[in-house]
């Protein structure tokens, strides 16, 4: 009688520890959304208590950006020097005092150090959660595990965002209070990290065999899963930062890097300054605004996730940003476009973005192996924040100087480089395990 109940107790024991990691981990991208969503509603009361200057308030919210390209790159190297498990309780633990530190801060200086600081965690956290889930995830579900962290990011932004709002609207609560709020949120996350295992594929590629194989069994999912573990061919490579450039590596560094970058610049210019944008075709406001285009990525977003992993990796990759670039050529070289259309195509143009960059989340931990999954992750993150940062300060300006349809012009180029490289390079990985996904490109 034990023994017919005993499978059903270890997989119920690995279910609920598959939901507690997915929670925790994703928890982290949810606090980048959250972090960014609630600056907005409080900077008017930013700039007058704190007497901020322009200049100060656009400093104010490129900190996080800034500390996100310090900390992607630094967390990769440690994640993969000393793994995964220290690095995703320090990221939380230095966010959790960064963030609180913004009850005491009163002065434009102290906040900016603050969202910094708050940056660098997050990057870090890019650089070890999303290796971590993708080395104890299923291999036939693990496309919807990782495409759920996009759905959280979106999540966290819009709660943030509504949260601040009504804060700011309807009560007297101080800003310290609205900023801090990240505080209680990313303390559970830590509490619910703490006891969780080293993952099993680091410690193999480290040639600490027995402890892995000790983990896989207890935590890793289905037997097939725990067979591909085992007879993994451990490598050697120490995981430096350089090694990801090395002729091994550089197709899959060059690749994630070039995809999110392409990904993230149009997105965050157009869902930055919707409103300014859709202005200059006679929109403007309501759900013509950034909240519509928010919505329509969330729908999208769900979409993937439940498909992904029966359709496929290429089909979200490399289509969605072919319509696109005819998407942005339209917009740009119409200029006489029906006002009707240009909100139809500026739509769709949010939920093929949307669909496309699930697979930000889904490729790095299925193209960079083990010794390098970190520290590629995390230079893939760091160049994605320079997108982001020129998305959203080079925008406004080019079209004072330049017009609306030139800049246009130019995202299609972006958007077209990044359909070029993913027509070439980006791999189909369904059901794949992480060791033929990584050899396909690396000749393991």
């Amino acid at each position: 009688m034990l023994d017919t109940q005993k499978p059903t107790e270890i997989d119920t024991f690995k279910r609920r520890f598959m939901i507690r990691l997915f929670v925790v981990l994703a928890g982290g991208t949810f606090l980048d959304g959250y972090i960014l969503g609630i600056l907005g509603p409080v900077t008017d009361t930013l700039r007058t208590d704190l007497s901020l200057t322009s200049t100060q308030v656009g400093l104010l919210a490129a900190m996080a950006m800034v500390g996100i390209l310090v900390g992607a790159p630094l967390g990769g190297w440690a994640t993969d020097k000393w793994g995964r498990k220290p690095l995703f309780i320090i990221d939380i633990s230095l966010f959790v005092v960064a963030s609180a530190a913004q009850f005491f801060v009163d002065s434009p200086e102290l906040l900016m150090i603050v969202r910094l600081l708050m940056g660098v965690a997050i990057g870090a956290e890019y650089s070890v959660s999303w290796p971590m889930l993708s080395e104890f995830a299923p291999a036939r579900t693990r496309g919807r595990l990782m495409a759920v962290n996009q759905v959280a990011w979106f999540a966290g932004f819009m709660v943030a965002y509504a949260f601040a709002y009504y804060l700011t609207t309807s009560s007297s609560v101080p800003w310290h209070w609205i900023l801090g709020s990240s505080t209680f949120l990313a303390f559970a996350l830590m509490l619910g990290r703490l006891g969780l295992p080293e993952s099993a594929r680091w410690l193999w590629c480290k040639g600490r065999k027995d402890e892995a194989c000790a983990i896989a069994h207890k935590y890793m999912g289905g037997e097939a899963d725990i067979a591909e573990f085992e007879q993994a061919s451990e490598d050697k490579t120490k995981g430096r930062f350089a090694d990801i450039f090395s002729r091994k590596y550089i197709r899959s560094t060059v690749f994630m890097a070039v995809f999110w970058f392409c990904n993230v610049l149009p997105y965050f210019g157009i869902a930055t300054f919707a409103d300014s944008v859709l202005k200059q075709y006679g929109l403007a406001g309501g759900l013509a605004g950034g909240v519509g285009l928010s919505m329509i990525a969330v729908v999208a977003v769900v979409v993937t996730m439940m498909l992904i992993d029966k359709a496929g990796r290429r089909v979200f990759t490399v289509p969605p940003q072919w319509i696109m670039l005819g998407i942005f050529l339209v917009l740009g070289l119409w200029s006489t476009i029906p006002t009707a259309l240009v909100l139809a195509l500026f739509f769709a143009f949010s939920f093929l973005n949307a669909i496309n960059g699930v697979l930000i989340a889904v490729y790095p931990g299925e193209l960079f192996p083990t010794e390098v999954r970190g520290v590629g992750t995390g230079f893939a993150a760091a160049v994605s924040r320079l997108g982001a940062a020129a998305g959203t300060f080079l925008l406004p300006v080019g079209i004072d100087k330049f017009g609306v349809g030139n800049v246009l012009l130019i995202m299609a180029v972006v958007v077209g480089a990044g359909a070029i490289i993913s027509q070439m390079w980006a791999p189909e990985t369904k059901g794949k395990s992480l060791s033929e996904t990584a050899a396909g490109w690396t000749g393991h």
